[in-house]
């Protein structure tokens, strides 16, 4: 989207003269929730402390999230930009498969 913006200028012998220029408006991203699902094998302690480090809740909000995913099948870990979203998924991804776990994680679009 782009901006009309008018300005007027005096020039030296007293005339006003516009300016027109235009200004690109750059628009928000698009935001996605990252939601970690359930599995039967993923610790809640690991999920708990995924949600702390690699999402920086702290340990009562993270503990609300890893209760929500154990009791409902899935949480909302936070909401970020795509990119911003995707390395988090990635780095959850990473962090379970190190540590011998199944969990995973979705982006879905906001």
């Amino acid at each position: 989207m782009r901006r009309l913006i008018l300005s007027g200028v005096l020039t030296p012998d007293g005339k006003t003269t516009v300016k027109k220029r235009t200004k690109k408006e750059l628009k928000k991203p698009s935001m996605y929730k990252v939601i970690m699902l359930n599995d039967n094998y993923t610790t809640m302690e690991f999920v708990t402390d995924i949600l702390k480090n690699i999402f920086r809740k702290s340990a009562r909000e993270a503990t609300e999230i890893m209760l929500s995913i154990h009791n409902k099948g899935s949480g909302v870990a936070g909401i970020y930009a795509y990119d911003i979203a995707l390395t988090k998924v990635k780095q959850v991804h990473d962090e379970a498969a190190k540590n011998g776990f199944p969990l995973k994680c979705i982006l879905e679009k906001e």
